[in-house]
């Protein structure tokens, strides 16, 4: 990883930026596979499935025997931690339900706001080289817990045209109604406009590589909801003295063997413990199984050393993480000062890993510095506010006028019309 001292501020946007290719690169064939999947369909999916995940399907669509057969294939003690951790989840997340929130402005009109499910949504589980069971938890969860009707998985399969058993398993338990054997660019497209196989949604939602985070944004433009822009996984820790180097190196290396295009930083000033770090990294980076995938990810990142924790909080909000983590013994600081995360983890003990499998919180959060304008997946997310009014005689006579002053100034008189003639009646 590259070490950098005192950065000035003026290059602070190109240290910080991240490892993503430009929207150009991506948009034609995003658009490509849209237009195919709009003209074809299934036939389209299937091709692309084809192309991109080397592998041909009689049916996209899995069944309740591939379900069954998944299910067996699970080992006991895995489906017990993805039972414990459904149950954090559940506990965390039903616990954002509200009550409807009713005012009485004037005298006789009634306002109030009460929320409603979105009734079809769409999850996208990635796959490829590391399916993501624990993804399938993070939303249906709370799209079971909001009420939609319609929960629809899609997620890439394997060479033999699988998915892995701990996705089945785990779908069948969160109440999954649909599960599609599709990923990547023509997921988002057979969602976004339904063929015979893929039911069409109005919201989607998951994480997935820059391709899928595209097909997201693209998605919008069809009047199909998404919840935020969610790409490569990032991680930034800022930790000192008291912080334990194996530590952040182990956390680190947890979002560095995401993918390639995964970007880690650690900010600290501590020039020691930026070392220390350094080595921690070189040591514990050549056991990992996936070490080709993580040394690509640590050549994206960066060790960089402040003098102060108002500059290194000031860069950190710049930045703004996907995931932040705090070591420091100024942890307060921190953790009041943070405006821009996406989930923030406190202390020696406090894992990203927890947040990404069984505390509780959704590790569904936004990406590329999008912290700034967006929240994570929260129950909320699979949900409509939607605003109700009722007026009686006496509170139409108390605003009537306020209206018709109004609309008449904004040139509206048939909006002025509509209390008018009402008023009259009432005199």
């Amino acid at each position: 990883m590259e070490i950098i001292n005192n950065p000035n501020k003026g290059t602070w946007s190109d240290i910080l930026k991240r490892p993503t290719q430009t929207l150009d690169a991506i948009e034609g064939i995003v658009g490509e596979v849209f237009q195919e999947v709009i003209s074809n369909g299934d036939a389209a999916i299937q091709k692309y499935t084809a192309k991109f995940d080397d592998v041909t399907l009689e049916s996209a669509l899995v069944s309740d025997t591939e379900t069954k057969a998944a299910i067996n294939q699970v080992s006991e003690p895995l489906k017990k931690a993805i039972i414990q951790a459904k149950e954090n989840i559940e506990a965390f997340h039903a616990a954002q339900k509200t009550e409807p929130v009713r005012v009485e402005t004037t005298p006789g009109v009634s306002c109030w706001q009460e929320k409603r499910p979105i009734e079809k949504v769409g999850l996208y589980i990635p796959g490829g080289t590391a399916p993501l069971f624990s993804t399938v938890l993070m939303l249906a969860i709370p799209a079971k817990l909001a009420g939609c009707k319609e929960i629809v998985l899609c997620s890439p399969p394997n060479k033999k045209g699988n998915l892995a058993p701990e996705i089945l398993f785990t779908a069948q338990l969160c109440g999954v109604t649909k599960i599609i054997k599709v990923g990547g660019i023509q997921a988002i497209a057979g969602m976004t406009f339904g063929t015979k196989t893929i039911p069409q949604v109005y919201k989607i939602f998951g994480p997935g590589n820059q391709f899928v985070t595209v097909a997201k944004q693209l998605a919008t433009k069809y009047g199909v909801a998404i919840d935020m822009p969610a790409g490569p996984s990032e991680l930034l820790v800022v930790a000192d003295d008291s912080a334990d180097p194996a530590y952040v190196a182990s956390d680190l290396l947890s979002q560095a063997e995401h993918g390639m295009d995964s970007q880690v930083i650690l900010v600290s000033n501590s020039k020691a413990l930026i070392e220390k770090v350094s080595d921690e990294i070189a040591s514990q980076i050549s056991v990992l199984p996936r070490k080709a995938i993580a040394e690509k990810a640590i050549n994206n990142s960066k060790l960089i050393f402040v003098g102060d924790d108002a500059t290194a909080l000031e860069m950190i909000n710049e930045y703004g993480p996907e995931h932040f983590i705090i070591c420091t013994k100024n942890e307060g600081f921190y953790v009041s000062g943070i405006m821009n995360a996406g989930s923030v983890f406190i202390g020696n003990y406090t894992p990203e890993s927890a947040g990404d499998y069984a505390s509780g919180t959704n590790h569904t959060l936004p990406t590329n510095g999008f912290t700034k304008a967006y929240s994570g997946v929260n129950l909320d997310s699979f949900m409509k506010q939607m605003t109700f009014q009722k007026i009686s005689e006496k509170g139409l006579k108390a605003i009537g006028k306020t209206i018709e002053n109004m609309a008449e100034a904004e040139g509206l008189q048939a909006h002025k019309n509509a209390v008018s003639i009402r008023l009259k009646d009432l005199k």
